[in-house]
């Protein structure tokens, strides 16, 4: 009997090791495994610069910047080699930004798809400089894909910015920033669904050549729509078209397509002959707001004289007459252009 109770203590004496030797051995294999999934990981990522990464970035960067409501985010879109306007931008009308408002914010946005590693490198150092800078991961940045462009800068503004109104611009748009700041606050509350530019209404559609618009359907002129050099839209309206991103149609022109995408909507457009935003300057005036189509010397000279005289211009030029939109026509009948106006 003892040499059966010695022989069963014996038995699980080495069933104990066994279990104990594959314990320890699945605990090496998962360790293994983890180790090499790890590797894997920080391998791949190794490569990767800011731009493949440059949304979880920008989400950082809101984060810790944007933690309260911001009153007005400005959208500045640029190209990658544009730095020189950007800079000019950072010393002019965006220099005293946070004096003015500290809800205010601003970002230019690149497209960085298939970007050239040179081009690369200096934006990643240009954006751990001033951190002014939204790159879209996503888009290759082109002329041609200015609605995209505009479009997915705005899926991403809804998505991590809660910004009353929104100030789309070009690089190349100096603006009076006081003015427009402190008009917005000036906004009846019972203004809702603001669009605030200057609105087309009769512009023949193009049909042909490269800015045809072989998806365009409606009619043999474009709806009502603000001009791209610079215009504003409400919260809710930037809502409105991120929500709505994948069923909007894309046409060649940015400024057009966001007409169309605003038209059966109850908007407030507003038609302001002080934005001087056409697709060339009608001249300079003291009373616009946003002057678009501006060299970078236009920028410097305008941002001096505003602060040694209080004005815009040196001299005040006129290339081209302005209208007031009569909304009480067809648009066909808009835009009568006349002289005597800025």
């Amino acid at each position: 009997m003892a040499d059966l109770s010695a022989c069963h203590r014996a038995i699980k004496r080495q069933l104990f090791r066994r279990n104990e030797s594959l314990l320890l051995l699945v605990c090496i294999v998962t360790f293994l495994f983890v180790f090499y999934i790890y590797q894997k990981v920080d391998c791949e990522n190794t490569g990767k610069s800011i731009y493949q990464f440059g949304v979880h970035r920008n989400e950082q960067s809101i984060s810790r910047e944007w933690s309260s409501e911001t009153f007005l985010f400005i959208m500045i879109l640029t190209s990658p080699k544009g730095k020189e306007r950007r800079d000019a931008i950072r010393k002019t009308w965006l220099s005293n930004i946070k004096s003015l408002d500290s809800s205010v914010a601003a970002r230019f946005v690149i497209g960085v798809k298939e970007l050239p590693e040179e081009n690369r490198k200096n934006l990643d150092t240009e954006l751990e400089t001033h951190h002014d800078i939204l790159f879209l991961p996503e888009l290759k940045d082109s002329y041609f894909e200015l609605t995209n462009k505009v479009l997915q800068a705005i899926k991403w503004i809804d998505e991590n910015v809660k910004s009353s109104y929104l100030l789309k611009v070009d690089d190349d748009s100096f603006v009076r920033l006081d003015v427009v700041l402190s008009e917005l606050k000036s906004t009846s509350p019972s203004t809702k669904n603001l669009y605030w530019g200057f609105f087309r209404g009769d512009a023949h559609v193009k049909f042909k050549g490269p800015w045809a618009e072989k998806r365009w359907h409606l009619c043999d002129r474009y709806l009502p729509y603000a001009h791209g050099g610079g215009y504003i839209l409400s919260g809710e309206l930037v809502n409105f078209i991120a929500r709505n991103a994948d069923l909007l149609q894309r046409f060649n022109s940015e400024d057009v397509s966001v007409g169309a995408w605003l038209a059966p909507l109850q908007v407030s457009r507003v038609h302001d002959y002080r934005f001087n935003t056409e697709y060339r300057s009608r001249g300079c005036n003291n009373q616009h707001i946003v002057s678009h189509k501006q060299s970078i010397d236009d920028m410097y000279q305008k941002h001096k004289q505003l602060q040694e005289a209080g004005k815009l211009c040196s001299h005040e030029t006129h290339l081209r007459n302005s209208f007031v939109y009569n909304w009480g026509v067809p648009p066909s009948q808009c835009c009568k252009r006349v002289g005597g106006i800025p």
